[in-house]
C-alpha cells in the first residue's frame, strides 16, 4: 500500500476517537477521510468538526468506502472482535484500540484472519510509541539502574456519577483490569517479560465486574511486580522500576505523554529529571504515524507492537482473570 497519503477511517465517534482524530493533523502522511457511527447525525457532526470527507451512519458503509485505506476501531472493547473482523473481511487495514479483544481466543482469530488475508493489523497500545516510554526502555537497556528487581505500578480513579456506563457493565467488558489494568500489565511485560507465576485477587462491584484488582507477577530470576487498579480510589498512577543501582519513576499518568521520567539514586532523594524530546498534540499521533509509515512500506504487521506482543498481553490478562475470578459471558 504505497500511497502518497494514507486515508484513515474511524469506527466509533466517542471520546477516544475524538482525541485520535484531533491528533491525526500531526501525521504528514495521513489524512482523516471517513468516520462512522451508529447515528448518522453523530457521524456528520464528528466529520464536520474534524474535516472528514465522508460521514457514515453504519459500520458496513465505511468498510465499503473505497476511499478508506485503514480504519481505527474505537468502539467499546466488547465489540472490537466483531468490528475488526468486519474491516478485515473488506480488506481494510486496522488499528484496533486496546484491549484488542475480550480474550485470547478472539485475539487469535483476529490475527489469523489478518495473516491469511495479508492485511495490516495492530493493537493501539499508544504508550509504546511515546517519548517517555522509549526513554525508560533506553535507560534500562543501558544499565543505568542495574538489574531490575521489582516494579510497582498503580492506576486508579474514583468513578464519577457521569462515568461511561461501559466501565461498570459486564456485557461491555467492564471493570478495571481490561480498561486500565491493561496498561499495568503491558508495562511490566515490557520491562520484565512474561511472569513465571501470577497471583491475583479482585473486589467485585454489585454487577460483578472488578472494582479493584491486585496482581503480583513472580519471576524465577528473582524479580517481583505488583500491579494495582481501582475504580474506587484516586491513585498516583505512577510506575517505580527498581534496580540494584537506582530506580526509575514515571510520574503521574504514566501511560500518556504528560508523564515525566526521573532517576533516583537513594531513598528519599528528589530524583533527577531525564530530558525528553519535545512533543505535541495529545500523543495518539505517534502510533498513527507508525501505522501510516508501516502501510506506506507495505508491511502487514508492526515491528514495534507485534501480533505476538498482543497475543501475549491478552493471554496474561486471561490468566489474571482466571485466577482473580473475573468472568464475562463471551468466555
Amino acid at each position: 500500500m504505497k500511497k502518497q497519503k494514507i486515508r484513515w477511517g474511524i469506527i466509533g465517534c466517542g471520546r477516544i476517537a475524538r482525541k485520535f482524530a484531533d491528533d491525526l493533523k500531526w501525521v504528514k502522511g495521513g489524512t482523516l477521510t471517513a468516520v462512522a457511527s451508529r447515528s448518522l447525525d453523530n457521524a456528520k457532526k464528528f466529520a464536520k468538526e474534524f474535516k472528514a470527507t465522508h460521514a457514515h451512519g453504519s459500520y458496513q458503509d465505511i468498510v465499503n468506502n473505497k476511499e478508506v485505506d485503514v480504519i481505527y476501531v474505537a468502539t467499546p472493547h466488547s465489540h472490537h472482535y466483531e468490528h475488526t473482523l468486519l474491516c478485515l473481511q473488506h480488506n481494510k487495514a486496522v488499528l484496533c484500540e486496546k484491549p484488542f479483544a475480550m480474550n485470547s481466543r478472539q485475539t487469535s482469530e483476529m490475527i489469523k484472519m489478518a495473516k491469511e488475508k495479508k492485511i495490516f493489523l495492530m493493537e493501539a497500545v499508544w504508550t509504546k510509541f511515546l517519548p517517555h516510554y522509549k526513554k525508560m526502555q533506553e535507560l534500562i537497556r543501558k544499565n543505568k539502574i542495574g538489574e531490575v528487581k521489582s516494579v510497582l505500578i498503580n492506576f486508579g480513579f474514583r468513578l464519577r456519577d457521569d462515568a461511561p456506563a461501559r466501565l461498570s457493565d459486564p456485557a461491555l467488558g467492564g471493570g478495571t483490569l481490561l480498561d486500565i489494568g491493561i496498561y499495568n500489565a503491558f508495562m511490566v511485560l515490557s520491562i520484565l517479560g512474561r511472569p513465571d507465576e501470577i497471583q491475583a485477587t479482585m473486589i467485585p462491584t454489585a454487577a460483578g465486574v472488578d472494582e479493584q484488582c491486585s496482581v503480583t507477577f513472580i519471576y524465577k530470576k528473582g524479580a517481583l511486580a505488583q500491579l494495582f487498579s481501582s475504580f474506587s480510589t484516586n491513585l498516583p498512577t505512577e510506575v517505580h522500576i527498581n534496580g540494584t543501582k537506582a530506580y526509575i519513576k514515571l510520574t503521574s499518568r504514566f501511560y500518556d505523554q504528560t508523564s515525566k521520567v526521573e532517576l533516583h539514586y537513594g531513598m528519599g532523594d528528589k530524583g533527577k529529571p531525564v530530558k525528553l524530546k519535545k512533543t505535541r498534540g495529545i500523543g495518539y499521533w505517534h502510533e498513527a504515524k507508525h501505522v501510516t509509515d508501516c502501510l506506506k512500506a507495505g508491511l502487514t504487521e508492526s515491528p514495534v507492537m507485534t501480533h505476538a506482543n498482543t497475543l501475549e498481553l491478552m493471554e496474561v490478562l486471561d490468566e489474571i482473570r482466571r485466577i482473580a475470578g473475573i468472568k464475562y459471558a463471551v468466555d
